[in-house]
């Protein structure tokens, strides 16, 4: 069951549909419901390491659906500091629930500044229109 569209006003989004939540110095990350709908059913989940450091722009993990393997990009750099093994074990979960349970990974953040150059709700929907 995938949920019903929706695009939170207290994240943050990237061009590239990912969005961040934000809470001090940590950012939990994830892929919008326009993503996860644009994949289809989402079959596994290839996420980072600890530890590792992404930067904002790149590709940090792989969503695998029946249709296609896409990258997901890092709304933010930052270095992991946890990986939800709910989307490991259960990818569907992403399609289920992408701003919830869905999310992929956490990290802590190296820029604050790069959150000024995320979109708002509005202006993401605007964008995907």
């Amino acid at each position: 069951m995938t949920a019903e569209a929706s695009y939170p006003s207290d994240l943050r989004y990237h061009p590239e549909h990912d969005w961040a939540r934000v809470d001090g110095e940590i950012a939990t990350l994830g892929v919008t419901w326009f993503a996860q709908s644009e994949l289809g059913d989402i079959v596994f989940c290839d996420l980072p390491d600890l530890g590792k450091s992404l930067r904002q722009g790149d590709a940090y993990a792989e969503l695998e659906s029946v249709k296609a393997v896409s990258d997901v990009i890092a709304p933010v750099s930052g270095e992991v500091i946890e990986i939800n093994d709910v989307v490991t074990d259960e990818p569907s979960t992403v399609n289920e629930d992408p701003y919830g349970n869905g999310w992929l990974v956490r990290v802590r953040l190296a820029e604050l500044a790069e959150l000024q150059t995320l979109l708002s709700a509005e202006a993401y929907q605007e964008l995907i229109r």
